[in-house]
């Protein structure tokens, strides 16, 4: 006949079950990026500005400066916000991650809602212009 179990092996009875529980309870994230995230070439906001080089006032109210302005911070900020392509992803470009900076600067939207119009997501954007508190 089995001996009835002591007072320290129902503890650790109950400790393990109890984990046993928390583990199978716990959210796990499905993908690492969302699909649309990955098309940033094909949905990106710089289709758009290839266009508006064509219309130089129409540059200029998109991103309140002129074009030779924006290539002038460009290649001072390049270097130090430029990133490297990784095995999961590939890295946003100065050109992307500018533009996008200048667009929230400009219109002064949430980090949110710039994610649909630039397809970066919204912890990617460039830190320096993210307020501090």
């Amino acid at each position: 006949m089995a001996s009835p179990l002591g007072e320290e092996e129902l503890l650790l009875l109950g400790v393990c079950a109890v984990a046993l529980y928390k583990k199978k309870k716990r959210i796990r994230r499905r993908k690492w990026t969302k699909d649309w995230l990955l098309k940033r070439d094909q949905y990106t906001h710089t289709n758009l500005l290839q266009e508006l080089r064509l219309e130089p006032g129409d540059w200029y109210n998109y991103l309140r400066m002129d074009a030779a302005t924006y290539h002038h911070l460009l290649s001072l900020i390049a270097p130090r916000i430029e990133r490297l392509d990784t095995c999961m992803r590939r890295a946003i470009t100065p050109h992307e991650r500018l533009t996008a900076t200048l667009r929230y600067l400009a219109t002064g939207r949430s980090y949110e809602d710039l994610k649909y119009s630039t397809v970066i997501s919204a912890q990617a954007f460039v830190t320096e212009s993210r307020p501090t508190s």
